[in-house]
């Protein structure tokens, strides 16, 4: 299958696997950071950038833009170009994808791959569908609270409040794109996310997201459009003649 956004890959992982499962990545089938300053002799006194706002500050007015910024968007619409970073037997892989990708409160997504292969990750919020065309294949799964497929638009699409969800922390404050590093509060199917935001607008143009198991998954977006409407159809998955369709349950016990 087609590069999948890695988190996709965590929770098929928790949905098969025993109680020790092995890292999970995407396919092969055709298809926080810590801020350190730099050490400084003793006797010196560190440099403080006079424009930048404290990062406390810095922090609690970027997330406010953010999601003052999406509490009044209802969809969004945008192109995505995807890095990946899979850790598997004892080694690392990089991938591309790219492609277009769909999100509409509360939490419904389409992403739709294009390049490498074909592919199409669908979620009406309770549901999440992975289809391969060229395998003609398709696999379901329910949804869990946690679950992040790479990015944080079906977050801050839903019902979702970034302060109450995550500890945050930001850096490059001053600059037009700031980085927050959120870490969320409770368990998740990932371990950290980063949102790089553009500080005066509030707008989201970089994700990415480390998962429990070492993957690494960034995402650019461009060609934003929002409230477009998309019709319900957008959001469900119907398997065509002649798809094989596998219904994936977490078992108890799986970790996340």
């Amino acid at each position: 299958m087609t590069i999948l956004p890695l988190v996709v890959a965590s929770l098929l992982a928790a949905a098969s696997a025993s109680e020790s499962p092995e890292p999970a990545v995407a396919s092969a089938r055709p298809a926080p950071p810590i801020v350190v300053a730099e050490a400084s002799p003793a006797s010196a006194e560190p440099a403080i950038d006079e424009a930048a706002p404290a990062p406390d500050t810095c922090m609690a007015d970027v997330v406010a833009r953010v999601q003052a910024r999406y509490e009044g968007v209802r969809d969004l619409h945008a192109r995505f170009e995807q890095r990946t970073r899979s850790v598997a037997f004892g080694g690392a892989s990089e991938a591309t994808a790219s492609g277009e990708v769909r999100f509409a409160k509360p939490g419904r997504m389409r992403w739709s791959y294009s390049d490498p292969q074909p592919s199409l990750v669908v979620s009406d919020g309770e549901t999440l569908w992975l289809y391969d065309p060229l395998a003609r294949e398709a696999q379901a799964m329910p949804v869990s609270q946690g679950f992040l497929s790479g990015t944080a638009f079906q977050f801050l699409l839903g019902e979702g409040r970034i302060l109450d969800a995550f500890h945050v922390t930001a850096s490059g404050c001053g600059e037009r794109l700031v980085q927050l590093d959120l870490v969320p509060k409770e368990p998740a199917t990932y371990e950290r996310l980063e949102l790089h935001v553009d500080a005066a607008l509030g707008d989201v143009r970089r994700t990415a997201i480390d998962d429990l198991f070492g993957n690494r998954t960034e995402v650019d977006f461009t060609s934003m459009e929002t409230n477009t409407d998309p019709p319900e159809t957008a959001f469900v998955f119907e398997a065509p003649e002649g798809v094989r369709l596998e219904v994936l349950e977490p078992q108890t016990g799986a970790s996340p």
